[in-house]
This record gives structure tokens, sequence and C-alpha cells, in this order.
């Protein structure tokens, strides 16, 4: 079992990595057709924080996207995995509270906003971190 392990956190670590990094490269545009765009993306915030003042949304979008990039960065890399996997949760996870807030519980379970994040912290409690830069810098 142990050897399957180290695949499983492994793919796991890029998989969410991955689901970062696409959603912030469709609201910058990188997807072409297929991208929502930076104000498809400022009308999905305001809808999202629906309890949070539209002059907040621009801040909130901003933040989100360079919070989600450079965690993007970290999980791929595998470097503070550990502090990165906790930040995806939290981040997340308070991604699926904004929208069970304004859409209902459905909407966060339809796009499995729950699952990254526990998915997140679930990577969080595993020690290593195979083929990451953790492990290189761990033994050095």
């Amino acid at each position: 079992m142990k050897r399957y392990q180290d695949y499983a956190v492994f793919l796991l670590r890029i998989a969410l990595a991955t689901g970062f990094a696409s959603a912030v490269s469709s609201r910058l545009g990188f997807w072409g057709s297929q991208s929502s765009g930076w104000e498809n993306f400022l009308a999905y915030a305001e809808k999202v924080n629906s309890f949070a003042p539209k002059s907040c949304i621009p801040t909130i979008a901003i933040s989100a996207t360079i919070a989600e990039s450079f965690l993007a960065l970290l999980l791929f890399f595998g470097y503070k995995t550990n502090f990165a996997s906790i930040s995806a949760s939290i981040l997340t996870l308070l991604f699926a509270l904004a929208m069970t807030y304004s859409f209902g519980v459905k909407e966060p379970l339809d796009y499995s906003v729950f699952v990254f994040s526990m998915s997140a912290f679930l990577l969080a409690t595993f020690e290593n971190y195979k083929w990451s830069l953790d492990e290189f810098l761990s033994k050095n």
C-alpha cells in the first residue's frame, strides 16, 4: 500500500495545482475562446460574494487570483507543500462557504468545491512529498 501512496500524494498535489492554474488561466484569457475572461470573473465574484460591498469585489478578485497563482506554483513544484495545502484548503473552504451563502449548498456540491478543499487538507496530513522540491531540499 505504501508504494501507491507516494504516487497518490504526487498526483493529488499536481491535480490541486492544475485546478488553481486552470482557474487563473481562464480568467486571464489563456484558454482562448474557452476562457471566462476577467470581466466575467468579476461579475461571478460579485455574485459569490453577495454579502460584500460592490466596491470590495475588485480587491477580492485580485487577491484570490494572486493567492491561487501562488498556491498553484507552490503545489506544482512541491515547495512548502504543507503550508500550501493548508492555505489551499482554507481558501477553497471560504469559497465554498461564500457560494453556499450566496447560492445555497447545491452549487458548491455540484462543482466539488468542498471536495477540492478537503483534498487539499488531506494533502497536508502527509509527512513526505515524493518528487518535490521539499524532498530535494530536505536531503541537502
